[in-house]
């Protein structure tokens, strides 16, 4: 595996490398391959001329995963213009149940076990430690045209991502 490892992140008192950096602000993002809860292979062009809001984390089984996956259901919920892409390793299994169990109507659970590269192409593999081959806690925010408009990388595993930003990058206030 060529490239940078730039990233940091932050688990159980460890600090831990990711595999290179988030596509930057301003950038066309790469393309994604990964596996909904009806086991199809989807990509970007599944949203074609929609904006997107790709939530990328560790597992849905963790406290913090899972509730950013709700609030994102929440915030984003009843847009027609707007993709809720939650990204993970986890089984298109678990996605379906965690949507399920919260009633969650708006996001799309997106697994990644099909298809090597997502991690690498997007700057989120974590490549030591505990959580290694799994992906780092980020969000990024695509316009339409899937130019990155913001990007955060939540440096540590423990901690949710700023919603308000990401949806403010779009022109949503989710305060009101």
């Amino acid at each position: 595996m060529s490239g940078t490892i730039v990233a940091k992140i932050r688990f159980d008192n460890g600090t831990y490398r990711t595999y290179s950096e988030l596509p930057r602000i301003g950038s066309h993002a790469p393309d994604v391959s990964l596996v909904n809860t009806k086991l199809q292979n989807v990509s970007l062009a599944n949203w074609m001329g929609k904006r997107k809001i790709m939530n990328i984390f560790v597992s849905i089984d963790t406290k913090v995963c899972a509730e950013s996956v709700i609030k994102f259901d929440k915030y984003g919920g009843g847009r027609d213009d707007l993709a809720l892409l939650m990204v993970s390793y986890d089984l298109p299994f678990a996605h379906k149940r965690f949507q399920q169990q919260h009633g969650l109507e708006h996001v799309e659970g997106l697994s990644a076990i099909r298809h090597a590269g997502f991690g690498e192409n997007y700057g989120v593999q974590i490549m030591d430690g505990p959580l290694a081959g799994m992906f780092s806690r980020a969000v990024l925010v695509l316009d339409e045209n899937n130019t990155v408009v913001h990007r955060e990388h939540i440096e540590d595993i423990a901690a949710e991502p700023d919603y308000d930003a990401a949806f403010r990058a779009l022109g949503i206030d989710i305060n009101e």
